[in-house]
């Protein structure tokens, strides 16, 4: 399982030229999954996405998590993250999870991340969307979580 975590200014996501969801200051997420992920991992991510200090306090260092700041967070599916690009010119996905099972996943995802009490909106899984943010910093994380 693995998440991208971008600090922003706001996130839109557009759907069929709509505006679906919305955020303010906080984190875009982009989330994926991969066959043989499991749910426990949805809330070891959620723990960590929330509680990861990568906002600057006071003095500029990065000693604030999202929970700190009671930042918003927006999670966006997206199976390209286990993209493989090792032979030839055009990627592989044989290593992401089918779609039904991903999309349960994804749900239990948004589902643990709300729980923090964080305002928490989404994407919708599957759709082809056009996400629209700034990138703070930028500051980029990538979270990992193997369990095999």
């Amino acid at each position: 399982m693995r998440a991208i975590l971008q600090r922003t200014s706001g996130v839109e996501v557009w759907i069929d030229s709509k505006c679906h969801a919305r955020t303010e200051s906080g984190l875009l997420v982009l989330f994926g999954t991969r066959t043989g992920d499991q749910e426990e991992s949805c809330g070891l991510l959620a723990d960590k996405t929330v509680n990861l200090r990568i906002f600057e306090d006071a003095g500029g260092k990065m000693n604030l998590s999202a929970l700190d700041l009671k930042a918003e967070i927006m999670i966006v599916s997206q199976f390209t993250l286990y993209a493989d690009t090792h032979k030839g010119r055009r990627p592989g996905f044989s290593e992401a999870m089918e779609p039904v099972r991903a999309a349960q996943l994804y749900e239990t995802f948004i589902d643990r991340v709300a729980a923090s009490g964080l305002t928490t909106r989404s994407g919708i899984f599957g759709a082809r969307m056009d996400i629209r943010f700034s990138n703070i910093g930028p500051v980029t994380i990538i979270l990992d979580h193997d369990t095999d």
